[in-house]
């Protein structure tokens, strides 16, 4: 899996030329040693889900506990070099969402700082987003790792300034993708 993870990052860098997220996480995985494991102080990879439900019109986020913002839904590797599978995991333990499908090939990079907490120094995560697609039920239930999950129209995401940016850029190439 680590060589089909290489050649997804380095084709999702292809398509967006420029992008130094992208570059990072192409970097920090022929470097790090044990790039998905939790325990790699330094930085570690994780998996995330552009949750969108059946019509594609909302995303589900949480309003993520720990770091007390509103995200994606997504989380840590944990040794799985299978990031899309992390991402659908992830989805459906936060979500309670069963019939969820993941698409291939990679959505989005992001390369961000998660701040020092209790006895776990700071440390950079470097997440790969996968869309996700919601089935019929779209029904959640909060976890413990939430504050409050919603569906969000996608459309809000993309005009609002106050948005995330990684969200506002995210929700602007969904709907890139989705227009005629």
């Amino acid at each position: 899996m680590l060589v089909d993870l290489h050649t997804s990052l380095h084709h999702y860098a292809q398509r967006h030329p420029g992008d130094s997220h992208a570059q990072a996480c192409l970097g920090f995985l022929a470097e790090a040693a044990r790039p998905f494991d939790r325990e790699h102080e330094a930085g570690h990879f994780t998996g995330s889900a552009w949750l969108v439900s059946k019509d594609g019109e909302r995303v589900l986020l949480t309003h993520h506990r720990k770091l007390n913002r509103w995200l994606q839904l997504g989380g840590h590797a944990d040794g799985d070099s299978d990031l899309a599978a992390v991402a659908l995991r992830e989805a459906h333990e936060e979500s309670g969402l069963a019939g969820l499908m993941v698409e291939p090939g990679i959505f989005d990079v992001d390369r961000h700082w998660i701040p020092e907490r209790g006895n776990e120094p700071g440390h950079w995560h470097y997440d790969v987003r996968y869309v996700v697609r919601a089935g019929q039920d779209e029904a959640f239930v909060v976890g413990d790792e939430s504050l409050d999950l919603a569906w969000v129209p996608v459309r809000d995401l993309a005009d609002a300034s106050a948005t995330d940016d990684s969200l506002r850029r995210m929700a602007r190439k969904w709907l890139a993708r989705t227009q005629p």
